[in-house]
């Protein structure tokens, strides 16, 4: 029988990018022949996009297989609950779904390793009854990954919610402090079904066979050795950690559609007329839609700086939530006559660019950015210095590692409660990257730091060695034991 990769994620578009991109990686160990077998489940974020991305990948990588499990449905608002607590739900409600389908293709070919990423927590157990070796695909950075390791001891002393501990500071051994009301929003409120679910899934991370990491050890060496010295979890054994990145998304699947492609010719063009090194990009992501006001004041701040700019804008939210790509109302976004009076230095592009394609232009500069961490690897392969922005998730961990820790970023100010940031700030933030003597010394730094994750890539790298290392074992693994001789594995549920 042939040797299998069976990795299981998250349904949304993202997600799904980054696990294709990890299966290409895995597919170009020459030594080492394995298929894979992608996991999609069905009724939570079943979207056109979605399909058509499948579709692509199944035509230009027909080693990437795609197995669809039977729906599963999920009220949203019986009872009432964040969409966070609502996609650990329906990801748990799979279990049975996963465990056959693991049983079905173990009777086919040899299941050599199961990856899974954070919403995935439910299926380890399930994977660990059939004796199937398991491991987290871990889509931040290894300083994001040493906290969530340390954060059930944090949870543990905790006697009430991180958003009304106002004034908190949280310690993590070795890594910045940060604000307990800053914490990922899953983790804010103790009466949401969701910070259980976190709790369980940092509690899981520590009893994997391995965390594969989207990082390189090179741009996070103090988080990798901090991890590997089982500081972050001080009461058990860590698992081995490989730092596989970075993995940059191909964009081309949204090529295709001609609105999209008509606005990636229209700013690249652009790009290419402007001088090296000029530009401001600002992006924030695929949930980065601000207040009018917040937009008026970004517009303020960009037109008091001077500089020339490139600026995706979505709409407030509440509008257009069928994904952010439809028309948006510039005109009424942005103060009046911005957009006349900024033409000849600045372009503003409606809800989407492609984000991988700006950042390598030489005109591009600088890059205000949510943190998303994917946005922070494009900008590091780019060598483009950051202005970090960060809305949610572990945006707020990822910007104090990136200001503090890595020193490739400039933070902004932002207000205590909403996070507001006003356009004087946006104009400090801007004119600090492009003209002061700070700003200089973070691009020379960030073009330093690309030359290194190219090298991390190529043939004697790093990243590169440590999946050829996860190949080898994954090859050298006894079989697993015939699932089938098991009629239920156990389904544990958070506590």
């Amino acid at each position: 029988m042939e040797d299998t990769i069976v990795l299981y994620t998250y349904p949304e578009i993202g997600h799904l990018i980054s696990t294709v991109e990890l299966s290409k990686r895995i597919l170009c160990r020459p030594a080492h022949r394995f298929s894979i077998t992608v996991l999609l489940t069905v009724g939570l974020i079943d979207s056109p996009t979605l399909s058509s991305y499948i579709d692509s990948i199944s035509r230009s990588h027909p080693s990437i297989s795609f197995r669809r499990l039977p729906p599963v449905s999920v009220d949203p608002a019986n009872p009432p609950r964040s969409h966070v607590a609502v996609a650990f739900e329906f990801m748990r409600k799979n279990s049975a779904n996963v465990l056959q389908s693991l049983r079905d293709i173990s009777a086919a070919a040899t299941v050599r390793a199961f990856i899974i990423d954070i919403f995935c927590s439910s299926a380890l157990p399930i994977a660990r009854e059939l004796n199937i070796p398991t491991y987290y695909f871990f889509t931040s950075g290894a300083s994001a990954l040493a906290a969530f390791l340390y954060l059930p001891r944090i949870f543990e002393r905790s006697t009430k919610s991180f958003k009304d501990q106002d004034g908190v500071v949280l310690e993590f051994p070795g890594l910045p402090s940060l604000k307990a009301t800053e914490m990922p929003e899953p983790t804010l409120d103790r009466d949401d079904p969701a910070y259980g679910e976190m709790f369980y899934f940092c509690d899981q991370l520590s009893k994997a066979d391995g965390i594969l990491v989207n990082t390189f050890e090179e741009l996070e060496p103090k988080a990798v050795e901090l991890i590997a010295s089982g500081a972050c979890v001080p009461d058990a054994p860590t698992p081995p950690v490989y730092c596989i990145g970075p993995l940059i998304a191909d964009e081309s699947s949204r090529a295709g559609d001609s609105a999209v492609g008509g606005r990636q010719q229209d700013c690249l063009c652009w790009l290419d007329k402007q001088p090296r090194k000029s530009v401001v990009f600002l992006c924030f992501g695929s949930r980065g839609r601000f207040s009018a006001e917040q937009t008026k004041e970004v517009a303020a701040g960009l037109e008091k700086s001077g500089h020339r700019f490139l600026w995706v804008v979505k709409n407030p939210p509440g509008h257009d939530q069928g994904g952010g790509d439809g028309d948006v109302d510039l005109e009424a976004l942005v103060p009046e006559g911005f957009l006349e009076r900024t033409k000849e230095r600045g372009m503003v592009v409606s809800s989407w660019a492609p984000q991988v394609a700006v950042l390598r232009k030489e005109a591009v500069g600088g890059f205000v950015t949510h943190c998303g961490w994917n946005s922070v690897l494009e900008a590091v392969a780019a060598g483009v210095a950051l202005v970090a922005w960060p809305l949610y998730a572990e945006q707020h961990m990822n910007r104090n590692f990136l200001v503090q820790e890595m020193g490739m970023a400039i933070g902004v100010e932002q207000r205590d409660g909403d996070g507001f940031v006003s356009g004087d700030e946006v104009e400090r933030a801007v004119r600090e990257l492009m003209d002061s003597e700070r700003g200089r010394e973070l691009r020379e730094k960030s073009w330093a730091t690309r030359e290194k994750a190219a090298e991390a890539l190529g043939d004697s790298g790093s990243s590169t060695e440590a999946l050829a290392k996860l190949a080898e074992i994954w090859s050298g693994l006894p079989k697993p034991r015939n699932p089938h001789a098991h009629p239920q594995a156990r389904m544990r549920r958070a506590q």
